[in-house]
């Protein structure tokens, strides 16, 4: 499956089919949240298991429809590859989240114009998205881009991990400094309009200087979160519909945990492993197995990894305010370490029930059925991810 099963050249139709999907949902998204008002966590709620409920009916439809046009096994391994993305995009979209949340509170954004915002927003980040993904599959036919593609991941998982929060500033930005330099800017809102005439000038307002940092940022992340998903699956419709899925849904989650997000502060590290595996797959794990790691494992140490981040961060919360004689970040450093050691168990479990000695005190059936060879790849991932943390820990003590 190393060659596209969809190329565009021959199923622009296919892609056409979902774009038109995709702007017919817009649509009825746009016309149910016209008035200009807060968005409840109820309501926020709802279009967020429906935009989760509709991912995951399209990995049911493209089963089907790649079952039917090539075999049952190849529709299988596509849907666990568009699931794997829609899970990396997702998680890795929560960093956006984070800096939505700064930015609105930076500018002082009523809550009623946020949507407004985060809509126009989401309709430059699909068209960006679409321009990364398709460099992407003109360049991931060169081995040599994928091994590139992931070393850049391992680096920047490793990056993440290690770095010290950083206090975001809108005004040091230079598209911010640019934008003023260039435009006239009002001094106070106008409502949710981006576009004034003053004076017979015509001025742009702090909410369209929103909406253009918001969108220089999502490129940003896109150089990360692209890279990630062709790690996962080289077909280039999964990518993009994969893409599109997590960033349709990131507006409706943003109101759902905008009240909570310091709450998840293990979930960097957790999205750093991700990158790192995701990393590692590219580079190495591929080329063990044959040129393609067994999905369903990357989708369960995904999902895993993601998953104890979340657990960690609500087991462990964050002090509001540290003790006076506490060293700065030693409650990261301390939830950190605790991560660590917990992929190092599940290290030395995978390698013990790989081996053989824990099939008789645990036996799982599902666990058996993948293999020693699987089970102890596995089991090197999470002493990776293990190690990535206690490391990080090492060095945010000694900074």
């Amino acid at each position: 499956m190393n060659a596209a099963l969809f190329p565009a050249s021959e199923y622009w139709w296919l892609y056409l089919a979902f774009t038109t999907l995709v702007v017919i949902l817009l649509a009825i998204d746009l016309a149910l949240h016209r008035h200009e008002r807060p968005i409840s966590f109820r309501n926020a709620a709802i279009w967020t298991a429906a935009w989760i409920s509709l991912a995951l009916a399209f990995s049911y439809v493209l089963y089907l429809f790649t079952a039917a046009r090539y075999s049952p096994r190849v529709g299988q391994q596509l849907s666990l590859e568009f699931l794997a993305g829609y899970v990396v995009e997702e998680s890795l979209s929560v960093d956006n989240m984070f800096v939505f949340a700064l930015v609105f509170r930076y500018f002082a954004v009523p809550p009623q114009y946020q949507h407004k915002v985060l809509f126009y927003g989401v309709l430059g980040a699909m068209v960006f998205r679409g321009v990364f993904i398709a460099a992407g599959t003109a360049l991931v036919r060169f081995e040599w881009v994928m091994i590139l593609f992931g070393i850049f991941l391992i680096v920047t998982g490793i990056r993440m991990a290690v770095q010290k929060e950083r206090q975001l500033n809108p005004d040091d930005s230079l598209m911010i400094r640019w934008v003023r330099r260039v435009f006239p800017v009002t001094g106070e809102f106008h409502g949710s309009r981006f576009l004034v005439t003053v004076n017979g000038i015509r001025h742009i307002t702090p909410l369209m200087v929103v909406l253009l940092f918001l969108e220089t940022t999502d490129l940003l992340f896109a150089v990360d979160s692209v890279p990630a998903v062709f790690g996962v699956t080289r077909e280039p419709f999964v990518v993009y519909t994969s893409n599109v899925f997590a960033v349709l849904g990131l507006r409706a989650m943003f109101f759902l945990l905008a009240g909570a997000m310091d709450r998840f502060h293990v979930l960097k590290h957790g999205l750093a492993l991700v990158l790192v595996f995701v990393g590692l797959k590219m580079v190495w794990l591929d080329h063990l197995f044959g040129g393609r790691f067994p999905i369903g494992v990357s989708l369960g140490i995904i999902s895993g990894v993601i998953g104890v981040s979340i657990v960690l961060s609500l087991a462990f919360p964050k002090a509001v305010e540290p003790e006076p004689a506490r060293p700065a970040g030693a409650g990261g450093r301390v939830t950190q370490s605790a991560a660590g050691v917990t992929f190092l168990l599940l290290s030395v479990i995978g390698f013990l029930y790989a081996a053989g000695p824990a099939h008789e005190l645990l036996p799982l059936p599902a666990l058996e059925d993948l293999g020693a060879d699987t089970l102890y790849w596995a089991a090197a991932c999470n002493l990776v991810c293990g190690v990535v943390l206690l490391g990080g820990a090492w060095l945010r003590k000694r900074a």
